[in-house]
């Protein structure tokens, strides 16, 4: 396996998925652990030092103990990490103006060797540092270069110690896993093991493990990820799940009715189905702040679970989620203390302190595509797999400002024909998520000779491979065209559509 000391970057997950897509297993773990800590619990063929918000010249910035660095297995630094090794080695790093670089930048190789090998003179990376390393330590050589970046990347092939001052994990790296499989394959020299069929029969023995003879509740949203949650656990368990959906009011238009008869019909599952709408209009009503909203809702979700499980007159201790990776990322929650958190996702920061359950999340190591790796070894039907990501608090936070039945119905009538469209244009699987936001608003327009002056509607559409970066979606003119015509048509109270032209980062996906 391959270990990530993380210190503090929003990517560090994203790393240890980018090495499970090589069949090696790997896991992040606190820059606090020791070499000896590290050796006797993971026994790693390798380690990387991950990328992180701090400066090597703070005095409070994130060390390591240098055991690992004397310890010869081999490392790998990215950004933050590779200045650390520098600063520990005997390098120099910069910290100024000048060194600064955010965003794409071309690559220059000059040692296609090992590291680079099978990589040829020049390619694209994501850059995004505040420092520089100026000075190599003795023995290492530069192997890349940037315009602006003399030292993008340098390695010690004696010590098998390397460093990159780019993000070879994101998607904006595009040849980023030639560089990673080359770390894991002919530097580590890792065997490749770790599958979706490994995934779930780990999983499985871990619920059991944990569970023992108990009942679980488990929270179903109808989405990928509670779905995978829902047929893992009933290959765990058997009949001691109970699934339970609640419809909160902030669905799409229809969707309860169309989850609840999938479930009942489709899957061999205990399902209860709870209409909450009312309690959690009453409990968001006049907030327009979307961290309070999103705790509030993750309370009230918890809440109703709780009344669930007393009127079921049965032992319930767990509560299972569908909860992914990012959400915890975002969330700053069991990640680096050096973690900057973005935002409460409602079933991670936004749980209250005191509840009656243990949780149990499953797929909380996971990102998306490798939860739809995993829920396609489960035989679970390819429409449910590959649907679109969607909050846990609905339409709440995509609607900015108080929330009410009325905008709820609003937002709903112009998501549903941003999705038709979609779908109609054949774009639905293109695309990591299509949605509309209800802004919070008026614009003067002209409809039927008349003066209006109601609200607009925004139109999100973006790819991604994992949610952690984003590139907004370049739709067709003609498909912008017809959603904006029919939304404005026919949604009442709107008179101006709009398109948000935004990546992530430095926008996250949703608007709250």
């Amino acid at each position: 396996m391959i270990v990530i000391i993380d210190y503090g970057s929003q990517y560090s997950e994203l790393i240890a998925r980018r090495i499970r897509e090589t069949q090696v297993y790997s896991e992040v773990i606190p820059h606090t652990m020791s070499y000896r800590e590290i050796r006797d619990k993971y026994n790693p063929k390798g380690i990387i030092f991950s990328g992180g918000p701090n400066s090597v010249f703070e005095p409070d910035s994130p060390q390591c103990d240098e055991d690992i660095l004397r310890s010869g297995i081999p490392i790998l630094g990215i950004c933050y990490g590779m200045q650390l090794l520098a600063h520990k080695l005997g390098g120099e790093v910069c910290h100024e103006e000048t060194s600064r670089e955010y965003g794409f930048a071309s690559l220059y190789i000059d040692n296609n060797f090992d590291l680079f090998d099978g990589l040829w003179l020049e390619m694209s990376i994501w850059m995004s540092h505040g420092d520089s390393v100026i000075r190599m330590p003795s023995g290492f050589q530069r192997l890349a270069h940037t315009e602006s970046c003399a030292i993008a990347a340098m390695g010690n092939s004696t010590t098998k110690i390397y460093g990159v001052q780019f993000h070879p994990e994101v998607a904006h790296t595009p040849r980023g896993m030639d560089l990673i499989k080359n770390f894991v394959y002919r530097i580590c020299d890792c065997t490749p093991s770790w599958t979706p069929q490994a995934f779930i029969s780990n999983a499985i023995s871990e619920v059991r493990n944990t569970v023992k003879n108990n009942k679980i509740l488990c929270a179903l949203s109808g989405g990928v990820d509670s779905t995978t949650v829902a047929v893992l656990l009933k290959e765990a368990i058997g009949d001691r799940l109970t699934c339970v959906f609640i419809d909160q009011g902030f669905m799409r238009k229809d969707e309860a009715k169309k989850i609840e008869q999938l479930f009942t019909g489709k899957f061999n599952i205990n399902l209860m189905y709870i209409d909450a709408k009312e309690r959690f209009f009453k409990k968001i009503e006049g907030v327009t702040d979307p961290e309070q909203k999103r705790k509030l809702i993750g309370e009230e979700f918890i809440r109703v679970f709780e009344e669930t499980a007393d009127n079921l007159k049965e032992d319930f201790p767990f509560l299972a989620q569908g909860t992914l990776y990012p959400d915890i990322i975002e969330s700053a929650v069991g990640v680096s203390q050096n973690a900057v958190k973005i935002k409460t996702h409602h079933n991670v920061g936004g749980l209250p302190e005191k509840m009656n359950f243990k949780i149990i999340e499953p797929l909380r190591k996971l990102f998306k595509d490798e939860v739809r790796k995993v829920g396609l070894e489960l035989k679970i039907p390819e429409e449910l797999v590959f649907r679109q990501p969607f909050p846990g608090p609905g339409l709440a936070i995509r609607i900015l400002g108080e929330v009410t039945p009325d905008r709820v119905k609003t937002l709903q009538e112009a998501d549903a024909i941003v999705l038709e469209e979609i779908k109609a244009a054949g774009l639905y699987r293109k695309l990591w998520q299509a949605f509309a936001v209800l802004l919070p608003i008026r614009t003067v327009g002209v409809q039927g000779d008349k003066r209006t002056y109601l609200h607009t509607i925004a139109v999100r559409a973006v790819t991604s491979e994992d949610a952690m970066t984003a590139k907004w979606a370049h739709l067709p003119y003609e498909l912008l065209e017809r959603i904006s015509s029919r939304i404005i048509n026919e949604v009442p109270g709107i008179n101006r559509v709009v398109y948000d032209i935004s990546s992530k980062p430095p926008s996250t996906i949703e608007w709250e």
